[in-house]
């Protein structure tokens, strides 16, 4: 997520009320989580199993727990709760909006896209050209949609990602300022959830198709023409490449990558990257051929457990 114009690090400072290390105007153009981190990006980090992580990433300001020595070209920003922090940057540049009508005033709409009643449409959504948005459709805050989109009811785009700290008095919510991206062509089915990214941007590629019940964690990538049946859940930070098919209730592990042309069987839980172009089943899901093959040799259990007894 980058800011409107660019901070000083001593703006940011003063914006959360902690030390910092580096040079007062330093420049500071936005946040972002580690994964997605681009130069001049503050990231934050509070446990010191991820520092080095961290400190030798992209970002160029971190947000810490600790002092530390801080590597050439960076800053650090010194606090007793990055996590906590981070919110706060999170709510002052991308404030919560309340809305009383049911499209927003600066919502942009295509020539040619019809929207079905009892929808919701937030600030600052853009919706492409000749897209159909069914009855009862929430499309949340800044999210973008291309030509050619149809989104069935029921479905929600751009609701907050599942990421909590545990802290002793519950669990804390890191707060959502990310978009949702739905690219042309695609088309989603009834009762679908795509949550924004956390700072970056969940995207759905070109092209692609998604059935009934799907979910889509936060800052997930789904690349184009890509196939996904009912019921399928997928974690955040997942990268789905490009012809990738998933059948119904697949379940997949977050921070994976699903190569290009990988073919996932029903019922299959992911939780690792695949290879390109295989095929996948079972839970843990293994290449299908050899778990086909681990089944036939287990029906022969019962047969090679007779014989034993007969010799």
């Amino acid at each position: 997520m980058k800011f409107p114009r660019p901070h000083t690090l001593r703006e940011i400072a003063s914006l959360i009320d902690t030390e910092y290390v580096g040079d007062d105007d330093f420049p500071v153009l936005g946040i972002n989580e580690i994964h997605v981190v681009e130069s001049g990006d503050i990231v934050f980090v509070d446990h010191p199993k991820y520092y080095d992580k961290a400190l030798e990433s992209a970002a160029t300001v971190v947000l810490i727990n600790k002092k530390v020595d801080c590597p050439k070209g960076k800053a650090l920003l010194v606090s007793d709760d990055p996590f906590r922090d981070f919110n706060k940057l999170t709510l002052h540049f991308k404030p919560f909006k309340s809305s009383n009508v049911a499209i927003a005033a600066n919502a942009i709409i295509g020539e040619g896209t019809i929207i079905q009643p009892n929808c919701f449409i937030g600030n600052n959504v853009s919706i492409g050209k000749n897209c159909i948005i069914h009855a009862n459709v929430s499309i949340y805050d800044d999210t973008i949609i291309g030509d050619n989109v149809t989104i069935h009811s029921g479905t929600v785009l751009g609701a907050s990602a599942f990421y909590y700290k545990n802290r002793p008095e519950g669990y804390d919510q890191l707060l959502s300022g990310g978009r949702v991206i739905v690219e042309d062509n695609v088309d989603i089915g009834s009762a679908c959830t795509i949550d924004r990214g956390v700072t970056g941007d969940t995207t759905i590629g070109k092209g692609s198709k998604l059935d009934n019940q799907i979910q889509i964690g936060h800052d997930t990538v789904l690349g184009k023409k890509c196939l996904i049946a009912s019921q399928t859940g997928i974690a955040g930070c997942v990268v789905v490449e490009d012809n990738v098919t998933i059948w119904g209730q697949v379940g997949v592990k977050s921070g994976i990558t699903i190569s290009k042309g990988t073919v996932l069987f029903a019922q299959s839980g992911l939780g690792h990257t695949t290879e390109e172009g295989k095929t996948y089943f079972g839970s843990p899901a293994q290449e299908a051929r050899a778990f086909f093959k681990d089944r036939a040799y287990v029906k022969k259990i019962p047969e090679i457990l007779k014989k034993l007894k007969d010799l």
